[in-house]
């Protein structure tokens, strides 16, 4: 470790450093502080820096350990740097959402993640860009401008975490905060090679104190906190850390992090693709050496059909889209650019509008696909499934045209947006490279089994390797 760069090393080996008195915490800000200032230029992906107070932070890091030598009140994450998405509460910081208007919406007081990162001893270095409104899968709004893929600037770095995915896997940062309620994890963990959890629903505590107004109740459920990291073990560390308590979110559940063991060979599910979805032939060829790999770590891998793909993900658009036309179109494009209604319109024309009586039907509906899940997953306990079918796409390709945004979302994108509306846990891993691009899959696993998911991203990631270290060494 000590002969590899610092802005390299994983958040557990960095913890470990610092605790041990091998390294300050001041020693590693100024690595990451100072990799963010070499490589940020033309990613773009933190948008604020926060390296005056985070140099701060670690020399109050530094004189805490000093006082404390056995180390036994550190938290897990001391003096260790992270990033947060700009749509998240930073006490003091603006929470713009990437929306021009709301970039003097200074936040009053921390959300539960910014909280719990700092009880956990975190070092917070800048924060990351997302789209106007964390509402499109291409990180780009008149605010902070367009976030660039370090793997390839032609190619999008996904949204609407994009910014947390770029910075990560170029080496800002150990862990990115992002959050997810159509894929806004999972995508830019796949495009930028990086891994991240899309925790269960209720898992980690949300709440924004700046806020005017509730979000609307399936978009709450709908919406998940996470962690992005290079490594599934820092994963884990950032799940572990997120995941404490804040009486703010009346719908944090106080689950186990880790469940008993189900039984011998863990069956998983690659699940079929359905007929009607257009696929690149290599793109799949490395989804199913993801299988092979986990085959090959003792899984039992089985290709299955699994419950109604089409209509979650159609259930999923619907809901979301209906809530946002009621309770939030009006405002969204009234302060919003025309690149912003241009998307919106196009993922607009996916959706069926429901009146009262549909809309209620709607949240009937899905509790019966949830229960079909939960009892498919009974049997599975994991579902290894695409991040996407098809290779990733060009920067801003939902200004494309309508047909764009259909072959992106309905189809590129099934398998992302269907597991939201079920609440589950899904993890993304890198699997390999394509034409020098990453390629991640998504491992679905039943309610509060993050667990065995991370379990099954790191038999993976132990074939797959690091693939950051490969963006670094070309």
């Amino acid at each position: 470790m000590t002969k590899t760069p610092i802005w390299q090393w994983s958040a557990v080996e960095t913890a470990a450093a610092i605790r041990a008195g091998d390294v300050s915490s001041e020693e590693v800000t100024v690595a990451h502080l100072s990799r963010m200032k070499q490589v940020n230029p033309a990613l773009n992906a933190v948008v604020v820096d926060l390296g005056e107070s985070a140099l701060k932070a670690a020399r109050a890091a530094d004189a805490t350990l000093g006082a404390n030598k056995t180390g036994s009140e550190l938290g897990p994450l001391h003096g260790v740097p992270v990033t947060i998405k700009i749509n998240i509460d930073v006490e003091g910081q603006a929470n713009s959402n990437g929306v021009v208007a709301f970039k003097n919406n200074i936040a009053p007081g921390d959300s539960p993640v910014t909280a719990n990162l700092k009880k956990a001893g975190a070092i917070i270095i800048g924060l990351t860009n997302t789209p106007e409104f964390s509402l499109r899968a291409f990180t780009d709004n008149p605010l902070h401008g367009l976030t660039r893929n370090p793997w390839n600037p032609e190619v999008t770095c996904g949204g609407s975490s994009g910014g947390a995915g770029a910075s990560i896997a170029a080496g800002i940062g150990t862990i990115a905060h992002g959050n997810d309620i159509g894929g806004s994890l999972r995508w830019p963990a796949h495009c930028n090679g990086i891994a991240t959890i899309k925790p269960t629903q209720g898992r980690i505590p949300a709440f924004n104190p700046s806020a005017t107004a509730e979000r609307p109740l399936m978009a709450q459920f709908m919406s998940s906190q996470g962690p992005l990291a290079r490594e599934v073990r820092d994963v884990r560390l950032g799940l572990e850390v997120m995941a404490q308590r804040d009486p703010r979110d009346p719908w944090w559940v106080p689950a186990p992090l880790q469940g008993p063991p189900p039984p011998k060979p863990i069956k998983v599910a690659l699940a079929r693709i359905p007929g009607d979805m257009s696929t690149d032939p290599e793109v799949m060829a490395l989804i199913k050496q993801a299988a092979d790999n986990l085959a090959d770590a003792g899984y039992a891998v089985s290709e299955v059909e699994v419950p109604d793909v089409n209509g979650v993900w159609q259930l999923w658009c619907d809901l979301i889209l209906t809530e946002i036309g009621v309770l939030q179109k009006e405002q969204m494009l009234a302060v919003s650019s025309p690149d912003f209604h241009k998307a919106f319109d196009g993922i607009v024309g996916l959706a069926a509008q429901l009146d009262q009586a549909g809309y209620m039907k709607a949240i009937s509906d899905r509790s019966r696909h949830i229960r079909n899940w939960m009892m498919f997953l009974e049997e599975y306990p994991l579902v290894l499934a695409p991040t996407t079918v098809k290779r990733t796409p060009e920067v801003n390709a939902d200004l494309k045209g309508e047909q764009r945004i259909k072959e992106v979302f309905q189809n590129d994108l099934r398998f992302i947006s269907a597991i939201n509306v079920l609440g589950l846990p899904a993890a993304v891993v890198p699997v390999g490279l394509l034409d020098g691009l990453p390629v991640g899959v998504q491992i679905v696993g039943s309610r509060y089994r993050e667990d065995l998911c991370l379990d099954a991203a790191a038999a993976i990631e132990s074939k797959t390797g690091i693939l950051a270290k490969q963006l670094w060494n070309r």
